[in-house]
């Protein structure tokens, strides 16, 4: 019952929109939205586990080192960065050889534009696992971030040569393109979403963005087919954050900012849709200064 009331809702909030997404930015005043994330019973038990796990004086380094990545794991998912963070470098000191750490140190890194360091920490996860899942996407997005974008493409393309069917890595790749060759950019991306499966549901952003889906149509679709609050605010984070960044890029930065601002609202922290869009609101509000001075205001 609740999630078909949420859906409604959703939907009701969407009909509002629907027809006018041409029109001034005041029709995103009725956008449809989630419950935010909450932390769950669970996680706040495991805390206080973990707590009282610590006050023992019989662990080795290695152990010690696991339980503080865990619960560093712990705070990033409920927000609590700063303390994550403070986890992880902890865990680091304790035993220096751990690839994941380095990773979401590298991810902590891009989000405070402290690129540098991000390239470190994503080439010290890569030294000691060549093979780790995601360390050279975010190596490549943090290199995109900083303006590297050839070195940025090296990265996402051969990410996404090893999973052709993953629609991030596509959408990753096209922001690159944008940035690199926007003459054949609709071109690349088109060409990649024919050669997919078009299983994932991240299909539907690419396909907003070949406009084979207009944003009324494609908002509409994640209300009635998200079958509890928990995908609809996943779904809604990556959708208003991918929006976002078209229209950032076409510098509206009045539709960006909102946008940004609805990825956030959900408080699907771990989301890396959710992660950047603090960054893209500091970059946004920087470009938008120096180029219309008056448009936020």
């Amino acid at each position: 019952m609740i999630a078909n009331r949420l859906k409604f809702a959703c939907l009701a909030m969407i009909m509002m929109l629907a027809g006018c997404t041409a029109a001034p930015q005041s029709n995103w005043t009725h956008p449809p939205m989630a419950v935010p994330y909450q932390p769950t019973i669970q996680q706040q038990i495991q805390l206080a586990r973990i707590d009282q796990l610590l006050q023992r004086s019989d662990l080795d380094n290695d152990t010690l080192a696991q339980i503080y990545y865990e619960r560093g794991l712990l705070h990033d998912s409920i927000g609590l960065r700063d303390l994550a963070r403070l986890d992880f470098n902890q865990s680091l000191s304790l035993k220096p050889d751990q690839p994941d750490v380095f990773n979401i140190l590298g991810v902590y890194f891009t989000q405070s534009a402290h690129f540098d360091a991000a390239y470190e920490a994503f080439d010290s996860t890569l030294e000691l696992n060549l093979r780790h899942p995601f360390a050279q996407r975010n190596r490549g997005i943090a290199l995109y971030y900083g303006g590297r974008y050839d070195l940025a493409h090296e990265d996402l393309n051969a990410h996404y040569q090893q999973n052709v069917n993953d629609p991030y890595r596509v959408i990753w790749l096209y922001l690159v393109d944008l940035e690199r060759t926007p003459e054949s950019a609709q071109d690349k991306l088109q060409q990649r979403y024919d050669v997919s499966d078009k299983q994932n549901w991240g299909w539907q952003v690419v396909r907003l963005y070949l406009g084979e889906l207009t944003e009324s149509e494609f908002l509409e679709q994640i209300a009635s087919e998200s079958e509890s609050n928990e995908v609809l605010a996943e779904h809604l984070t990556e959708a208003y954050f991918y929006m976002a960044k078209l229209y950032h890029y076409k510098k509206d930065f009045q539709s960006a900012l909102m946008l940004y601002k609805l990825a956030l609202s959900g408080n699907v922290y771990e989301f890396v849709e959710h992660r950047f869009s603090l960054l893209e609101l500091s970059r946004l509000m920087a470009e938008a200064q120096a180029n219309q001075p008056a448009e936020l205001g």
